[in-house]
């Protein structure tokens, strides 16, 4: 279905990954105890889908943008096999800067969904949708100045890892307790920094080498088959 009314594509755009998603994954830890975690995943990838649906305009448009999108999710998936540096961040990126934020938020979302049925489900799953999802979300609010500014780019390559951490300390938080204790978050932020460096240091490489290729790619594209 072709959601063509401009207000209400902005509404469900705004309601769908700030509030109904975040809902779903915190009935998940609260009513479910995180037991009925592939169950919450695939909601979420329900709700990813349904985000992206918000951003067509054209039905054919939409089709084009969906098998790009497909694509970007594929290589993101291989890439999570490469040892230490993960590129799922930067095709995120790269995928929202010029496909929009709603196809950034489903290239993160379910490349983390699909990749961890190797890697390995758990209740971590969701958090990490929802956390490459929104770094999509907002490359897509950013695509300008990213498009325009290599050195903006990188430095939000490096934030992105940050964010990441973050909210993957809120999920080690809320695994060990029902609530969002200051001082174990704090203490689960430090103990990851490491982590968190690696995060950010591989954005920032993956970046520098895979932006420009990409994007090129993605423009011709974008300007042959009109998406």
């Amino acid at each position: 279905m072709i959601i063509k009314n401009e207000l209400l594509r902005k509404i469900l755009g705004f309601i769908i990954p700030f509030i109904l998603i975040p809902a779903v994954i915190w009935v998940g830890i609260s009513l479910l105890d995180s037991k009925k975690y592939i169950f919450i995943s695939f909601c979420i990838a329900l709700l990813t889908v349904c985000l992206f649906i918000t951003g067509f305009e054209k039905k054919k448009t939409g089709t084009r943008r969906l098998i790009l999108v497909s694509i970007m999710i594929a290589l993101s998936v291989v890439g999570r096999f490469i040892p230490f540096f993960k590129p799922v961040t930067a095709l995120t990126v790269i995928s929202a800067m010029y496909l929009g934020g709603e196809s950034g938020f489903m290239v993160g979302s379910l490349s983390a969904l699909l990749s961890n049925f190797y890697f390995g489900q758990g209740p971590w799953t969701p958090f990490q949708m929802l956390a490459w999802g929104l770094l999509g979300l907002l490359a897509g609010f950013l695509a300008k100045p990213l498009k325009s500014s290599k050195v903006f780019l990188l430095i939000f390559g490096v934030i992105s890892g940050i964010i990441f951490s973050v909210i993957m300390d809120v999920w080690t938080v809320l695994s060990y307790s029902d609530t969002l204790n200051f001082q174990f978050f704090t203490a689960s932020f430090i103990t990851a920094i490491p982590h968190t460096i690696l995060y950010s240091v591989s954005n920032f490489i993956f970046l520098l080498i895979l932006s420009k290729p990409f994007g090129e790619k993605l423009e011709r594209i974008k300007v042959k088959y009109g998406v």
